[in-house]
């Protein structure tokens, strides 16, 4: 989970409701002050997190002349989903969402094919998404988003997570959280800000539920990536405990993919190391038009 420095969005950024042929999705989108628009690029958030983890991107995406989009997913954060019915969030419902949204997207702003990034878990439906179709989008950006399931220490947290979210409320859960002695990784679900706890209680637990199953589970799903032939940026900060860095290295290799290491950013370097994550990302759109 990424833990934004602010959840107020900058100047410029306007929070609004995204509608789709499958639903309403609450959105923050970023707009160029000025000139052409070069391209719009659908941010989509990782596990736990929500659209505000992209919030120190949207200003130097605009700079650069990118409409930013970041939604939160079905059941997550702002947007609407069934509190205790885990249907909805499988995967390829997930990812069907998604090119809903690209469409709402192509539809409302005539926009050309759209700019695809996923952290985390949402590069995982990212993934889904485009491999579904990839017809709407010009490129995919995994950003620290691995080929498989996450590393194995992950995958048992993540079930121990399930298994409290099957027996106590959110807000037990949050609070037995914040008591733990927790390595890194699971320590970023802790915090004294009352905004990361309100985002923590209004995410549905059967999403959580259902989408922590996804990172335990998830196959390798490469080679059919590949096949397609999109261009694709494999993004990571230099250390990375979810899926760790030579693993991204292989996948890339494996994909023909460019790859970016942030320098001094983890898992998350879309709050790590904003700007530095924002010049590559307008360097590898640049390089792929969505035109």
């Amino acid at each position: 989970m990424s833990r934004p420095a602010t959840f107020t969005p900058p100047p410029g950024t306007r929070a609004h409701r995204l509608r789709t042929a499958r639903g309403d999705f609450a959105a923050l989108t970023g707009e160029p002050a000025e000139g052409p628009v070069r391209g719009t690029a659908l941010l989509l958030p990782g596990f736990t997190g929500s659209k505000e983890d992209f919030i120190e991107l949207h200003a130097p995406l605009s700079a650069a002349g990118y409409r930013t989009v970041a939604v939160d997913g079905r059941g997550q954060y702002e947007s609407e989903g069934p509190k205790d019915d885990e249907l909805p969030y499988r995967q390829r419902e997930l990812a069907r969402d998604v090119l809903a949204q690209a469409a709402a997207l192509q539809a409302g702003e005539g926009t050309g094919r759209v700019h695809l990034l996923g952290h985390s878990l949402g590069g995982l439906v990212a993934r889904a998404a485009v491999i579904e179709d990839p017809a709407p989008f010009a490129s995919l950006t995994l950003m620290s988003s691995g080929p498989a399931a996450v590393a194995q220490p992950q995958q048992e947290r993540a079930k121990l997570l399930q298994d409290a979210l099957a027996a106590l409320d959110m807000a037990q859960v949050w609070e037995a959280i914040q008591g733990l002695d927790a390595p890194e990784d699971a320590a970023d679900l802790r915090g004294d800000g009352e905004d990361l706890r309100r985002r923590w209680m209004r995410n549905s637990p059967a999403q959580l539920i259902a989408t922590a199953g996804q990172l335990r589970t998830e196959p390798d799903r490469v080679d059919e990536l590949a096949a397609l032939g999109l261009a694709i940026h494999v993004l990571s900060g230099e250390r990375d405990d979810t899926w760790p860095v030579p693993l991204l290295d292989d996948m890339a290799a494996r994909l023909g993919a460019e790859r970016t290491v942030v320098a001094g950013a983890e898992h998350s370097p879309n709050t790590d190391q904003p700007r530095a994550t924002a010049a590559a990302l307008v360097a590898f759109w640049d390089r792929h038009p969505a035109a």
